[in-house]
This record gives structure tokens, sequence and C-alpha cells, in this order.
């Protein structure tokens, strides 16, 4: 029995087809299609490009095929250098701004009397 292409619908109802071998393992699975014209094309496509179609590894590396060129690297800032954090004992201590002093408040008993 040679192998078979089985259309099926997937969960979101779309069409799908695989290619299963003779016992039954699947070997290949389609995209899905919004509709059975266009699953059994893309099953056609299959059929009529496979016999021929050349096998390109692209895992491996020939003359022919040298990688691209990397590009150079974008220049980045220089990093700011700090400074070495010291001891706290070692550390002056941070000035706190003056706090500013409330206005005095005229009150009954400094407020001249009319």
């Amino acid at each position: 029995m040679p192998g078979k292409f089985e259309i099926y619908k997937d969960k979101g109802s779309q069409f799908r087809f695989r290619l299963k071998a003779a016992n039954g393992e699947i070997i290949a699975a389609g995209e899905s299609y919004p509709d059975k014209k266009s699953v059994l094309k893309g099953i056609a496509s299959i059929q009529k490009n496979a016999a021929e179609a050349k096998i390109v590894d692209t895992t491996i590396e020939t003359a022919e095929k040298k990688p691209a060129a990397k590009k150079p690297a974008a220049k980045k800032p220089a990093a700011k250098k700090t400074a070495a954090k010291k001891p706290a004992a070692e550390k002056p201590a941070a000035k706190k701004p003056a706090a500013k002093k409330p206005a005095a408040k005229e009150s009954a008993e400094t407020k001249p009397a009319e």
C-alpha cells in the first residue's frame, strides 16, 4: 500500500493535510488552509514539485557558500568610570540642606493691641 495524503480539520476549523507513509507514520504535514479547494491545491503542488526537488542542506558550509561577512559593530560610547566605593567610615558626611525656619506666626500675645 503506498503512502497517502490525509485531509482533516484542525481545532480552528481550518483545513490541513498530512502525508502518511504506507505504515501509517506521519512523514509530512501542511499548513492550514481556509477551504478544501485550497488544501487540494497545496497537495497538488507537493505532488508536482517534490519528485524533482533538490535537497539543499543549509547546515553545512561549502567552499561555494561562505558565511556572510559580519558588519562591524556600531561603536558604543565609552562606559563612564565610577570611583571605587569607599567604606562607610571614610565617606564624608553628606551635607543636609539647611532647613528653612517657618515664618513666625503672629499670636494674640505678640500682636499689638488695637
